[in-house]
């Protein structure tokens, strides 16, 4: 079974649905902060409002991620648009964090191209190679209690401000996303005062480290996929090299389906609303194989890649 041929039929996009999904997170995600702001002296009613107000930035990311593949609406200027207005509230100036990820997209399983990747890996005789100060940052770096707090704060807040290529690919773009940013968080201080800024700061780290969480496990775990090129196969790299999260449709809904990013980076095209219903077309036989929560809170603990035994391994004892 050609398995990218089947894909195809599930890239049409809907307006209908994407503005449901566009115009309904953005919903949620303001409601919740008002609720999170209104309520903040009674910590029972503002931490579940602040939790959907985390994951509503999540699904704005990953909505803007889809902008970028121009997957969401129906044409490229609509994309574009919707892209750039989600920009302030996501943190992730447009133009370059698509180009970045477009190039993510191209190099997805070479080792030759891992700068290419959002999560850094060394490979097992990289690390038998390295002295004790690489060892050590890297050591830190990977380490989950790091990765997931210091590398939201680190990649939400200061990194965006100014992302790798973005001499490249638009230095303009980026100063204004930044102004914009600027704005919104003065209307939500004059509209809510330092309690406004500190809920949105705090349910915005909360969101950021969900995201880090489960750009790991996109392609961090035992089985799967890098290779050097002329070997490189990108067909086994879409499927083998990128995860299925099995976290139930409830959690595949709160994240836009990012969970399934086997089949989307199969196919970059098919909407985010489509992607679930693909991925449960596949015959078993074909069906790639999913990840539960267990199995994902264990590959934290994988940080280098075998390249004898094609697989992610811990660290040597």
């Amino acid at each position: 079974m050609d398995l990218r041929e089947h894909t195809r039929q599930f890239c049409d996009k809907d307006n209908r649905l994407a503005s449901l999904s566009y115009f309904g997170t953005f919903a949620v995600y303001f409601l919740s902060l008002w609720l999170a702001i209104h309520f903040a002296d009674q910590w029972y009613l503002m931490l579940p409002a602040g939790v959907v107000h985390a994951f509503s930035a999540v699904r704005l990311y990953v909505l803007q991620h889809d902008t970028g593949h121009h997957s969401l609406f129906e044409t490229r200027a609509q994309n574009e648009l919707a892209g750039h207005v989600l920009s302030p509230f996501t943190f992730a100036p447009f133009e370059v964090m698509k180009q970045n990820h477009n190039l993510h997209h191209a190099n997805i399983g070479n080792l030759e191209h891992r700068e290419t990747g959002e999560i850094n890996t060394m490979t097992l005789a990289e690390w038998q190679q390295a002295g004790f100060w690489q060892r050590l940052m890297y050591r830190l770096y990977r380490n989950p209690f790091v990765l997931v707090p210091v590398g939201s704060a680190f990649t939400y807040f200061i990194r965006y401000r100014w992302p790798k290529n973005t001499t490249r690919f638009g230095v303009t773009g980026v100063l204004l996303h930044n102004l914009s940013i600027l704005v919104f968080l003065g209307i939500l201080y004059a509209l809510g005062g330092m309690t406004g800024l500190w809920i949105w700061l705090g349910f915005s780290f909360l969101g950021g480290m969900i995201g880090v969480f489960l750009v790991y496990l996109q392609h961090n775990f035992e089985d799967t996929y890098w290779d050097r090129r002329p070997d490189l196969d990108p067909h086994v790299a879409a499927i083998q090299g990128s995860s299925c999260l099995d976290f139930g449709w409830f959690f595949d809904m709160m994240v836009a389906g990012i969970t399934l990013h086997d089949v989307h980076h199969l196919n970059a095209r098919i909407p985010s609303y489509r992607l679930r219903e693909c991925h449960h077309s596949l015959p078993p036989e074909v069906a790639p194989r999913r990840i539960k929560f267990p199995e994902a809170v264990r590959a934290l603990g994988l940080k280098l890649w075998d390249e004898e035994r094609n697989r992610l391994v811990p660290f040597p004892k």
